[in-house]
């Protein structure tokens, strides 16, 4: 046991003096380094590794080597208060064997970066704080290098002629670019973007400003669909869902839209959009009534689920010479 919580100390001494925040100061942050190292027990500093592991495997062989034992659900306090913060500091780094790998990927993994290894190897030897002065002096080029090689492989959409953001890589990222860019062209010629969503950063876009002049004022708790588009000719809002892992627009989730926006002042119009055909067989049980199916690869058509109009919101009149 004591070999153990020494290693333990050590991985926090190394956290401590490579300058992460206080807030990774904590025991999962040093066991998640020593598992990215692979230092299991009895292993010296020199014999550190570099294997490419995912948040579940790294919980996995904390509890193997560590007996600490983690509850399932604390993997986003894993990624998210840990793993991320690594990441932005150049000590690991993610998705080094496909960096374009989907934010969500399940196959998502991360790895020690090889300066930081070399660095971590001299732990514990007369090398080590002459190594480290070199190593700090570096890592800020370092860090601002990945940072630039993340950006690179994120997925710029045009929101509006001269305009762009950029999504995390991914299947999803790539509907929703095809929304804005595709879709939006050809049934809602002239719209703003109001709202884009990313797998990475959940309000990648939101003009709140313009939603509040429709009526609507959002927090951050609700649970906005994954593009929402104001069509100004018709003073209309598109909720679009898009979808390539998760559900359409069903009935539960018509409702919990229906009050989200309840207050709009703008028409509202329900809409699924699919990357293909095969994809959207599987969830046509599940496709909510009176709402829209929209396909990426067959950019021109849309799929109208009944009603008594095509394209349009229900709780407007309906003048069927239109």
């Amino acid at each position: 046991m004591k070999r153990k919580k020494q290693y333990i100390k050590e991985a926090l001494q190394i956290i401590a003096s490579l300058g992460l925040p206080r807030e990774q100061h904590n025991d999962r942050s040093a066991l998640c380094l020593l598992a990215l190292l692979g230092m299991s027990p009895n292993k010296e500093w020199g014999d550190a590794e570099n294997p490419l592991m995912g948040i579940t495997p790294v919980m996995d062989w904390v509890r193997e080597h560590f007996h600490k034992e983690y509850a399932p659900n604390t993997r986003e306090t894993f990624r998210r208060q840990t793993m991320h913060q690594f990441c932005d500091a150049g000590i690991a780094l993610y998705n080094p064997d496909k960096p374009d790998r989907a934010v969500n990927s399940p196959k998502a993994v991360y790895q020690i970066e090889p300066s930081t290894l070399a660095l971590l190897r001299t732990f514990g030897t007369n090398a080590w704080h002459e190594a480290l002065t070199a190593y700090m002096s570096e890592r800020e080029t370092l860090v601002a290098r990945y940072a630039s090689e993340r950006e690179q492989n994120r997925i710029p959409v045009e929101i509006a002629a001269g305009k762009k953001v950029t999504l995390s890589p991914g299947e999803h990222s790539q509907l929703i670019k095809a929304i804005i860019e595709e879709f939006a062209s050809r049934f809602a010629p002239g719209s703003v973007l109001v709202y884009a969503g990313d797998t990475g950063e959940k309000w990648s876009y939101f003009d709140a400003p313009l939603l509040s002049r429709l009526g609507v004022d959002m927090d951050s708790h609700g649970k906005m669909p994954d593009v929402v588009l104001h069509y100004t000719e018709k003073n209309w809002l598109l909720l679009v869902e898009a979808v390539t892992s998760h559900g359409p627009v069903n009935g539960k989730r018509h409702d919990e839209l229906a009050k989200l926006f309840n207050k709009s002042v703008a028409g509202l119009v329900y809409v699924t959009a699919f990357p293909d055909r095969a994809l959207m067989s599987r969830y046509l049980g599940e496709i909510a009534w009176e709402t829209e199916v929209w396909i990426a690869d067959s950019p021109s058509h849309l799929i109208h689920f009944n009603g008594i109009r095509f394209l349009g919101p229900y709780n407007e009149p309906f003048d069927k010479h239109t």
